[in-house]
């Protein structure tokens, strides 16, 4: 039925025809029984979301990740060696890969529920109810049962349930901001329209998902659900699949890599043994497969994904408690890469709230201080407080209770510890100015009137300034006009305000109306660009209103906008320039603001978008990572975004980049750590094999291995789990905001950071065959090979302790707060009393082949393994310094320009 209205458009129809085509009466409506049939037609007015994922298909793709799959291949090669070694006991290594794999799984289920709860929760918000006639008298039902044909009542503070054709208006305005992007309402008219039109300029039509701001009117619904214009947005946006996160994609990348480094391993070390030692039995070919699959097992940092997962969701966690709701575990990283913020202005960087901030009277203009409904506040002029009772504070008193008396149906309410509106928003803007006035106000004027200046000065004869009336001549025409031109300037929304003295319309003055700034906006900003986070405003709104808030927040070229209009006249070439020198973009319709993100994606910047209408929805899910608002966000915003804003505040955008900087930090300290550490046991093997005779480990033609696989299995173990875990929830430092975000091009384990795994596991390994060496059977303090290897193996395992310490910052010392993290002295303290266990119990030495230590050995173990810490230190110092050099080799040819 409805289907039929979209050719012709029901706007260019004249309103008897879209009724006659929809078979419905203006009068009475519907009946019920006829709109229940049509419901069961045309389904119900509701926007069609992506059907919930099942628990058990949600469950599984927490497996979906390259990295899963190289533990699943560890843990069958775990297996593998358990069974060849005869199956005795537990596959102890096997079944810790196993509960890591399935907690990890557990943990990324139970977060990604807990936030499609929490927006859930949003949507419920969001539901609406409507005013129909039925059977010939209004009736309130809910939005989804609306249907086409139905004649719905509209009112001020009423949401639109559907695409309807007006049937009469009633100084009818509508905000469509989340449809069009335009910030302010659209006066509505029933009048036909007499050719297409943009929807913005469709004036005699009302679309689902706006707002009623002030006014009355009457409409015959013409479409429904996915039918409405907010739905065939949502139907391209759900066509639409989110690309993989950055840190998604370098995972895979680095899994790949580990996955041909084991390969790799596995292969050389085997290789290595049988070509040192040679194979003279089947018990030496399984010792040597044993030992290569073994230590190939160690090299994959096991614990990565549940230290992934934990640092991820307490992040999440983090940024819930912090008003940002975000829907799946990979999101909450993609932020702290952010290059771009593309931010709309209106509720986002402003406080969406109309507030009087000026007020102009024949006898002068005067400041009204304090921001947004909050009824706090005074006069000022020249930054000093008006004195209360003399004759310009009165004049502009008067203007704000004239225009109070004329704000109709508006109300400003305090629910749940915030200020809201009801109605007319510019009638709550008068009527919150006028209760900042406390007490001693003028009564309310009668017959008072506000409107656009024109139009009042032109109904108006006669102009008040203080006591004293006097005609509204061209002399007082041109003082008023000039001060509407200054308002105009200064990007105010000028309100003109009279009042009725028998029977003339008198003259009092006006009022200049903006959306303030977030007052944390400003900070937020600075902070951003501190963090090289280039924060750019994309707005409908007009050029002078928009350079006002980006002066006052701060944003770059403040006053080099760039309009839709010109926009629209660049090739995309041509744009990708444009996109690098401005920050402020003006009247931009959806199809701008898609081509703005496009040009920053193809210049390779990780681009955050914001957004609150249905006309945001595409962008949302083109960014990288899309951020809905909670509060003022539509239902198809919300779905198409990564992460809802529950408070509308720019400033928890800011915060949210620094958790994401935080964990993606943390992750990489982690990664730093298990494979470095994992290195050193490589490098222990391969060397300890192939210098065997230089060791101590070669006694005439019997060869000792440097460590068995039972005890690579065991650092593995211990190494990997809670001292991995507990570098993932570092405390976050100031560092994270001073540097610059990474390129889509950086690598997770990148130049530098191979250099510091190579460099630690070498350190690590040489430490570890110093000390056999030291107690090989031949060496400085002789000592059986069992000894010997147990020293080595506790050194081994006291280096990676501390290399937990080192791994903290790449450059930084590792003093630098030393006992910040109570979680990682904590696990060290553990794995350290689990490895003295392992040394001294009986029980224990049978398995793992060791022999308990004197208290002079331990003390030669921790002095040997503490030279890991004196390595570290002097390679950070080292980059420490050649970073200094770089910026004084920069900074010098400026300086000597300069001069």
């Amino acid at each position: 039925m409805d289907a039929a209205l979209l050719d012709p458009d029901p706007a260019l129809l004249d309103a008897a025809a879209v009724v006659e085509r929809l078979r419905t009466d203006p009068q009475a409506g519907l009946t019920a029984a006829e709109a229940g049939r049509r419901l069961v037609a045309v389904g119900a007015n509701d926007i069609a979301t992506v059907p919930p994922t099942p628990a058990w298909r949600k469950l599984l793709a927490q497996f979906h990740s390259p990295l899963i799959y190289l533990l699943l291949a560890a843990l069958i090669a775990s297996l593998a060696v358990w069974v060849v070694e005869g199956a005795g006991g537990w596959p102890v290594d096997a079944v810790v890969i196993a509960v890591i794999l399935v907690l990890n799984a557990l943990l990324g289920y139970a977060q990604e529920t807990r936030a499609e709860r929490a927006v859930g929760a949003l949507a419920r918000m969001a539901a609406t109810s409507a005013t129909v006639i039925r059977d010939g008298a209004p009736r309130t039902v809910p939005a989804s049962e609306v249907v086409p044909g139905d004649v719905l009542l509209l009112d001020e503070g009423d949401a639109v349930a559907a695409d309807a054709r007006l049937l009469s208006a009633a100084g009818l305005e509508v905000s469509e901001a989340a449809l069009t992007g335009l910030s302010e309402p659209v006066l509505k008219d029933a009048r036909t329209l007499t050719e297409s039109a943009a929807l913005g300029d469709r004036a005699d039509m009302v679309f689902k998902g706006t707002a009623v701001t002030t006014g009355a009117g009457r409409a015959v619904v013409t479409a429904t659900g996915m039918a409405t214009q907010t739905g065939q947005i949502a139907g391209l946006v759900r066509t639409a699949d989110h690309e993989p996160t950055p840190l998604q994609r370098e995972v895979a990348r680095a899994s790949r890599l580990l996955g041909i480094a084991v390969l790799v391993i596995a292969v050389v070390v085997i290789a290595t043994i049988v070509g040192v030692f040679g194979i003279h039995n089947a018990q030496d070919a399984v010792t040597a497969v044993l030992l290569g699959v073994s230590l190939a097992v160690a090299a994959v940092p096991e614990g990565l994904p549940a230290i992934m997962s934990v640092v991820l969701a307490l992040g999440m966690r983090r940024m819930a408690g912090q008003n940002a709701v975000v829907k799946e575990l990979s999101s909450a990283e993609t932020l702290g890469s952010a290059s771009v913020v593309c931010s709309g202005k209106t509720g986002t960087l402003t406080t969406g709230e109309m507030t009087i901030v000026r007020v102009v009277t024949p006898l002068g203009a005067v400041t009204v201080t304090g921001a947004g409904h909050r009824p706090e506040g005074r006069l000022e002029r020249g930054g000093a407080a008006l004195d209360e009772g003399g004759d310009l504070w009165c004049q502009a008193a008067l203007v704000l209770a004239a225009g109070a008396a004329s704000a109709g149906d508006a109300a400003v309410e305090l629910q749940d510890g915030r200020w809201t509106v009801r109605g007319d928003p510019v009638g709550a803007a008068f009527l919150v100015a006028r209760r900042k006035l406390g007490g001693g106000l003028p009564p309310d004027p009668a017959g008072a009137t506000t409107g656009d200046p024109d139009e009042v000065l032109g109904r108006s004869t006669r102009v008040r300034a203080g006591d004293r009336l006097g005609p509204l001549d061209e002399s007082a025409l041109a003082a008023i006009r000039a001060d509407a031109e200054r308002l105009a300037l200064d990007a105010l929304h000028a309100v003109a305000v009279a009042y009725r003295v028998d029977g003339d319309l008198v003259y009092l003055g006006m009022v200049g109306i903006t959306d303030p700034p977030r007052p944390e906006a400003a900070a937020a900003i600075a902070e951003a660009r501190r963090a090289g986070v280039r924060v750019v405003m994309i707005t409908g709104d007009h050029p002078r209103a928009a350079a006002r808030v980006a002066r006052q927040l701060g944003i770059e070229d403040a006053e080099s906008a760039v309009s839709g209009a010109q926009l629209a006249a660049l090739d995309d070439e041509q744009l990708r320039e444009t996109v690098r020198l401005h920050s402020q973009y003006t009247q931009i319709d959806p199809a701008g603001k898609q081509r703005i993100i496009d040009a920053l994606h193809a210049d390779h910047e990780i681009v955050a978008v914001t957004g609150e209408g249905i006309n945001d929805a595409p962008a949302l899910k083109s960014a990288d990572i899309g951020i809905a608002m909670g509060r003022s966000g539509t239902e198809v915003a919300r779905e198409a975004a990564n992460m809802i804003l529950a408070d509308d505040n720019f400033a928890t955008i800011v915060q949210a980049i620094r958790e994401g900087r935080g964990i993606f930090a943390n992750i990489k300290k982690s990664l730093r750590y298990l494979l470095s550490s994992n290195m050193g046991e490589i490098f222990t093997v391969f060397f300890g094999v192939v210098l065997a005779g230089a060791v101590g480990l070669s006694q005439g033609d019997t060869v000792a291995l440097p460590l068995l696989a039972t005890q690579i299995l065991w650092i593995n173990l211990l190494t990997d789990g809670a001292p991995a875990l507990a570098l993932g929830v570092d405390p976050q430092t100031e560092e994270v905001m001073s540097q610059p975000p990474r390129a889509a091009s950086d690598r997770v384990i990148d130049g530098r950071m191979w250099n510091n795994i190579v460099v630690i596991g070498a350190a690590v390994a040489a430490a570890t065959l110093v000390t056999i060496h030291l107690y090989a059977p031949d060496g400085p303090l002789p000592s059986s090979v069992d000894t010997a290897r147990t020293a080595g193996f506790t050194v081994l395992v006291i280096a990676q302790l501390i290399n937990t310490v080192n791994a903290r910052s790449e450059t930084r010392s590792a003093f630098h707060r030393f006992f910040a993290n109570r979680w990682l002295w904590a696990a060290i303290g553990l794995s350290a009393l689990l490895q003295v266990a392992v040394v001294q119990l009986p029980v224990l030495n049978a398995a793992f082949t060791t022999t308990p230590l004197s208290a002079s050995q331990w003390l030669v173990c921790f002095a040997v393994a503490s030279t890991v810490l004196w390595v570290s230190e002097i390679r950070k110092l080292v980059l420490r310094r050649w970073a200094a050099d770089r910026r004084g080799r920069r900074s010098r040819p400026q300086e000597s320009k300069s001069v």
